[in-house]
Parts: structure tokens; sequence; C-alpha cells
């Protein structure tokens, strides 16, 4: 049936039209086919029993359902989320049928349930391939469902899988990315950028993400791992004069990662201090990896997948050391409370740490470095990087018509009133992190550049 389906997805008029694409989605229902049929074959042969039973688990499916929420809200702001729609639907019929087929081709067994779901959605957050490489994006998800199944361990007496069934192959297939540099057969780029279009994007994603935080007890994780990137910016900020990630204290979509990708509480630590360190290391190795690859003229955006992997083949360390270090244990004053009344004790803190880390600036829509007059300014202060940063977005706004900053990255730029962008260049040079200016009017513009810190518009038109 899900073969069945994914041929059928072929026939639709966005595959027909892309030619490597409706073969791409042959071939792979073609697999599942011959697969299924080898595998009745040989359970026939052996008169033995393949089973299905149903298994509604929680921490899937209110995982899915916010995962599921920040695509329907970005998709609004950027169309191409749901243009991308009827693939992830493809991607959810491979992946039941190849976890159904892996299953029951190892134990005979087989638990339909929600699981699928958040894999996909998760790895959909973070990276697509285009439309001629699109099998990639099904052996990629063939590999974090094999990983799931094959790569697995003792914990506290039982078998667990060591990888997080999402990350795991987003990090393999960014490092291969990464060391043939073609990450350009990705949108990875513009996925990360443009998570940042729908208004009040922060919150929304602190807001979806509650539910699962209350029911599985990964605030603490996503908590330590935000106020570890956020104290480093500010830090950096107070030595430097500018923002290590230019545009924000924590960038939006490592922000996503941190509460809907490496939350995942099978494969992260069972202690609550565990979890702490667990989250302390997600954000400081952030950054680390945003600094490696920027220096080394490689694209940032893998900067919240590569070490996932590896913080997982660290957890059962990390609570051997959390156990052992009880006195330096910041949780420890919650361990007489009940597992409930601790998990809504730790989101109560951590719904004061986001409003307070929201009033300071840290999150929101309107953070300084979005904008060309602070790195203008920087500039002309001799700030570390900020020249160079200067002449990049110049570079860019003038591909997009801005005559300003066209003559402005030459070296050409005039004196005087001459020297500052017009209301013809407002359109593109008031653009910040949130994507296409919407306000059009004289007015508004105006009112725009003013706002973003270009003095001279604010005495009028």
């Amino acid at each position: 049936m899900f073969a069945a389906g994914l041929a059928a997805l072929a026939f639709l008029q966005p595959a027909r039209d892309q030619a490597v694409l409706s073969r791409t989605l042959v071939i792979a229902a073609v697999v599942l086919a011959v697969w299924t049929v080898a595998l009745v074959a040989r359970a026939r042969h052996r008169r033995r029993a393949l089973s299905l039973q149903v298994a509604l688990k929680p921490q899937h499916y209110l995982q899915a359902c916010a995962q599921g929420s920040v695509l329907a809200y970005w998709g609004w702001f950027w169309p191409p989320v749901y243009d991308q729609a009827w693939l992830i639907v493809a991607q959810l019929l491979f992946a039941y049928a190849f976890d159904m087929l892996l299953s029951w081709s190892r134990r005979g067994a087989y638990a339909l349930g929600f699981g699928p779901f958040p894999v996909i959605f998760s790895i959909n957050l973070f990276l697509w391939f285009r439309p001629d490489y699109y099998y990639f994006q099904f052996l990629m998800v063939a590999a974090g469902f094999a990983a799931k199944d094959l790569l697995q361990w003792d914990r506290e007496g039982r078998r667990a899988h060591i990888f997080n069934p999402s990350s795991f192959p987003l990090a393999v297939f960014g490092m291969a990315l990464l060391l043939t540099g073609r990450s350009g057969l990705t949108w990875g780029a513009e996925i990360a950028s443009t998570q940042f279009y729908p208004p009040y994007m922060y919150l929304f994603i602190f807001l979806v993400a509650l539910p699962g935080q209350l029911a599985f007890g990964v605030t603490t994780m996503t908590c330590s791992a935000v106020l570890a990137v956020y104290l480093f910016g500010v830090a950096y900020y107070t030595v430097t004069g500018v923002y290590f990630f230019y545009d924000s204290y924590v960038p939006i979509a490592v922000f996503l990662g941190m509460h809907l990708l490496f939350t995942d509480p099978s494969t992260s630590p069972r202690t609550d201090f565990g979890r702490v360190i667990f989250g302390i290391l997600y954000g400081l190795s952030t950054v680390a990896l945003y600094q490696l690859l920027g220096t080394h003229g490689l694209p940032t955006f893998y900067d919240k997948l590569l070490q996932v992997p590896i913080l997982n083949l660290s957890v059962r360390a990390i609570d051997r050391f959390a156990v052992r270090a009880r006195l330096l244990d910041p949780t420890a004053i919650l361990h007489s409370f009940a597992p409930r009344q601790r998990r809504l004790a730790y989101v109560s803190i951590w719904a004061f740490v986001f409003a307070a880390v929201s009033a300071a600036g840290g999150v929101g829509d309107d953070h300084p470095g979005q904008w060309l007059p602070f790195w203008k300014q920087a500039c002309a202060d001799g700030r570390p990087h900020a020249c160079r940063y200067v002449a990049g977005v110049q570079a860019a706004f003038c591909e997009q018509g801005s005559e300003w900053a066209c003559r402005a990255n030459q070296g050409n730029e005039p004196t005087g009133a001459a020297a500052l962008p017009t209301l013809a260049d407002y359109a593109i040079v008031l653009r910040g992190s949130k994507g296409p200016v919407r306000e059009q009017t004289p007015a508004g513009l105006t009112a725009l550049a003013c706002k973003e810190g270009w003095a001279h518009a604010c005495a009028g038109p």
C-alpha cells in the first residue's frame, strides 16, 4: 500500500515536470515492492507469521504536532515549504514502508504508530535536497531508520537505540556534503535563513514545544542550551562590540534545533543534571562549529547538526559524571519533587528565563545586528569583522538593485546627503533577517528607516 502510494505520487504534475524526481519516486516504490514480495515469500517458506500491533506513543505525536506547526507557520511566510508538502508525504510513505519492512525482516513484528512523523518532520525542518538529487533524501531517511534499528546498546538493563534517528542522517549527510563541497545540492542555506521570516518566531517555537517539554522532562536541555549560547553572545559583544552570529544572539535555526532536534528523550541523558550538561555542550558546540565552518569559508548552517551523534554517544558518560558530581547539581533542590512536579518546575523556570532573555533583546524580531547602520558604525569604529560584513551586505543589496549600495561597495560613495540611501533604495536596504520589506508607502518606509538606525530618515521624507 505504501509503495503503491509512493508510485502514484510520481504521476502528479509536480513530479511529471521533473524527470529525475519522477524516476526517483518510481525506483523507491519498486525497491519497497520487491522487498515486500521477497519478505512475504520467505515468511511463507519458513511458515513464519508477521505480526502488526498499534502503539501510539505520546513522545511521537506530541513532537510531530510541534514540528508540523512550525512547518505550517513557516510555510505561510515562505511558500517553498508548502511546495515541499507533497514530497514530505512521499517521505512519510517511504519511511513507514522502510521501517515496517526492516522490522519484519529482523524480528517478524512491527509496532504501527506515529514514529515516522517526528523523524520526517525533523529532517525537513533542516535539510532538503533539490529535485534532481532527491534520491539522497530517501537515502537519508533510510539511514535514520536503519541506524535506529541496527545501532543499539544497553541502557539501564534494556536495549535502546544510540542515535537520534533524524539528527544522525542529518549529521552524516551534512558531513559528506561538506567534504565534497556539494552543499549547493540542498536548500540548507535557504532553510536556515527563511525560518526567521514569520513574526514572533522565537515565541512560536517556545510555545509549541512546551507540551513535549512538560511531558518528557527535556526542558533542562533546551534551557541550558539557549542560556549557554546567549551568555556567550553577550560576553562576545561586551569584549568586541559586535555580535558573534551577526544578526542575533541565538540564530532562529539554532533555537529550533534546541527545541525540536537534539531533545529526543530516548537518546539523551536520564539524569536531570546530565541533561543540563547535555544542553550546555550542544549550545557551546554550536558556537564552536559556527566559528570553525565560517573560518574555513564553509556553509555555517550545519552548526546545529554535526555534533548531535557525538553527543548521543556521550550520554552514558555524562550520566555517570552527573551521578558522581551531585554537589555541583543545580537541580538538586528539586529531586524531592514527584516527577510531574519536577517537570512543571523546570518548565516554569524555563518560561521565566525565556521571558527575561526576550526582554533583554536576546531573542525576538528586533535585534539590531539585522540592520546595516549598526555594522556601518561598527566598521567606522574598527570593530572586528564589521567592515567585511558591511561589504558583503552591500554587495547583496547591489545585486538586488540598490544604486546606493553599488556605489558604496565600489568605493565611489559621495559625501553629504548623496552618501545616504534614498527612498528608492529603502525597499532593498531596509531588509533585515525578517525577509522582504512589506511596507511600501513612502511614509512607512521612512519610519522604518528611522527605526533601523538611519538617522537622516528620522527628519522625515
